[in-house]
């Protein structure tokens, strides 16, 4: 069905806008890239699948921090977040959002 993500920055207290973001998917032992884009205004990325289907394996999501970060002034730890998936659900809605501070991250699965 459909996938989405929402990038918070809990040291501001906002969304992190502008954040690249890539969506790929296990394919016969290889990481294919599905789509991608950077987070709006609301920290939202609502088109990561592209024209492909939500389907049952194994995802991951790339958040590209370090520019981010830059954008802030903050020099970060981590330059990037991956966050590794499975779905078995492929006709429901999966949305995997970031929290991310400068030294830190935590994601959930989310609704």
């Amino acid at each position: 069905m459909s996938i989405s993500t929402h990038v918070l920055d809990t040291a501001l207290g906002r969304p992190a806008a502008g954040v690249p973001v890539t969506l790929e998917r296990q394919e016969s032992g290889q990481w294919v890239t599905l789509g991608g884009g950077p987070t709006d205004a609301d920290g939202r990325q609502k088109t990561l699948l592209g024209t492909a289907s939500l389907d049952a394996g194994e995802y991951r999501i790339t958040f590209e921090l370090a520019a981010y970060q830059a954008r802030q002034g903050v020099q970060g730890f981590y330059p990037r977040a991956s966050i590794e998936f499975t779905v078995t659900e492929a006709g429901a809605h999966h949305h995997v959002p970031l929290l991310v501070s400068p030294f830190g991250y935590s994601t959930y699965r989310g609704s």
